[in-house]
């Protein structure tokens, strides 16, 4: 059973599709209108029909049946029951794959990049990820250590993820930093680098898989600190200078496979 059948029953309250992923991910794709895409690790289908709707086809692939359950329809969107490592679609039946912060929960990465890249035409295979060792720690990990414990645990090395990819498909990858804008509206880890009040939030730390995994008095004990330097002015003491920040570089990346 998958981790989001227990963790994500409100993911689509704070997980919203981000316009400037939707845009990056499509200017990277670099596709015609009408194209079909598919969409792996699809949750609860933010990103799927967000892409639909700027005309494309998008078969949306997700394990967890408490996502898709969360999912709204759209004419141009098809949900499929599914692991990335076993995509139930044919071979070469799509124009292009990608895969949203989702990487980091495959159980089997080189078969699941095997697999986007066998149901793919010749279009390209684009990825959004996270690596924390391309940045200096954020203020968060010292209210919640157990944030950046857990993404040194599930991210591998950028440079490991490229070799791979170009090791099991015979593409070539292109990496493309993504500087996190101060109000993203899909709620992941790091979105609230700005926004410290997110996370006092219990919903929004339900949705972020880092937090919600890890043990609840650890993580409680790090938000009743974080409200109090908040409430305090401590917080703004020590971290304030980061709200004179449009966008910052804290490890987020696009890859792009094309052959």
């Amino acid at each position: 059973m998958t981790i989001y059948n227990s963790i994500g029953k409100v993911y689509s309250n704070s997980r919203l599709p981000d316009l400037r992923i939707v845009n990056s991910l499509i200017d990277l794709l670099n596709l015609p209108k009408k194209s079909i895409i598919a969409d792996i690790g699809a949750g609860t289908g933010g990103y799927s029909r967000a892409i639909a709707q700027l005309g494309y086809s998008v078969y949306a692939v997700e394990p967890s049946s408490v996502m898709r359950s969360q999912s709204v329809e759209h004419a141009q969107v098809k949900y499929f029951a599914g692991y990335a490592e076993d995509i139930p679609l044919a071979n070469a039946s799509v124009d292009g794959v990608i895969c949203v912060l989702a990487m980091h929960h495959f159980s089997n990465l080189h078969k699941a990049v095997r697999e986007m890249h066998r149901i793919t035409k010749k279009g390209a295979l684009v990825f959004l990820t996270f690596d924390p060792r391309l940045c200096e720690k954020l203020w968060l990990a010292d209210y919640l250590c157990v944030y950046r414990d857990y993404d040194f645990r599930v991210f591998p090395p950028i440079n490991d993820v490229v070799e791979l990819i170009q090791s099991h498909t015979q593409r070539s990858v292109e990496i493309y930093p993504f500087k996190l804008p101060h109000d993203l509206t899909d709620m992941f880890a790091a979105s609230g680098w700005r926004r410290p009040e997110i996370y006092l939030n219990p919903e929004v730390r339900a949705n972020i898989s880092a937090l919600a995994l890890a043990d609840a008095d650890e993580v409680e004990e790090g938000v009743i600190r974080l409200k109090e330097d908040l409430s305090t002015g401590k917080w703004n003491a020590k971290y304030g200078e980061i709200r004179n920040l449009s966008e910052i570089d804290v490890g987020y990346r696009f890859l792009c496979a094309r052959r």
